[in-house]
């Protein structure tokens, strides 16, 4: 490629970033199949390991933000009779009248939580406690504590923990949902999104399987 070439390529991408923006770091997605892996390799016979899967396995299923997962209390668990279970979210972000919301846990995280509130011994508020003195939980979870949770179990896990943060799980299982061909609408109802933007973001990549090339690649047998 010439010196005139790149320069004029160079001077092109400028303007495209001054008109549109670049485009920001992206955490790193934890999908279903990393959380099984992080599930997998944590230590369940100690307290903090059985706190940190129950923590893991709500935030997947919930699709809740770090700040709501550690506002949660015991006494906003909702068990079912077939083993599941719901979340209900006092206030959230995007809930600007506090209304409240509720969202689903999947039998098996269910099996976390009570191994979890059984091996703490606390049946009130709030659900997820920080480690205090003699190796038991007391205080509310801090929000930025959520992330380092999430790095510690992956690092045990073999996977690169650099990219994740409190919001990696969210990111996950909306890439999850758009793959199984669930709707954005439903997305952003459970994640409590007001707007298709960020679902949009996140699930992007996945998003152009789903667009008029990749039915016309389908369509001409190139798959």
């Amino acid at each position: 490629m010439s010196q005139i070439i790149r320069r004029r390529t160079r001077f092109a991408l400028r303007r495209m970033h001054r008109k549109l923006g670049r485009r920001g770091s992206q955490k790193l997605d934890l999908s279903r199949d990393l959380v099984d892996r992080m599930l997998a390799a944590s230590d369940h016979d100690t307290l903090k390991g059985l706190r940190d899967c129950a923590l893991l396995s709500v935030a997947y299923d919930t699709l809740c933000r770090r700040s709501e997962l550690v506002l949660a209390d015991v006494e906003h668990l909702t068990c079912s009779d077939d083993g599941s279970g719901s979340l209900y979210l006092p206030t959230c972000k995007t809930d600007q009248e506090g209304k409240g919301s509720f969202r689903y846990l999947a039998p098996d995280t269910m099996q976390w939580l009570m191994a979890y509130l059984k091996a703490a011994g606390h049946g009130e508020s709030p659900l997820f406690r920080a480690a205090g003195s003699g190796g038991r939980f007391s205080e509310r979870l801090a929000g930025e504590t959520v992330a380092r949770i999430f790095k510690g179990m992956a690092k045990a896990a073999g996977i690169e923990a650099t990219a994740i943060s409190g919001h990696s799980t969210r990111i996950g299982k909306a890439q999850d949902c758009v793959a199984a061909g669930i709707g954005i609408g439903a997305i952003m109802r459970d994640g409590g999104w007001k707007s298709e933007a960020m679902v949009a973001r996140y699930t992007e990549h996945l998003q152009v399987k789903q667009g008029a090339s990749a039915l016309l690649a389908a369509k001409q047998a190139r798959l």
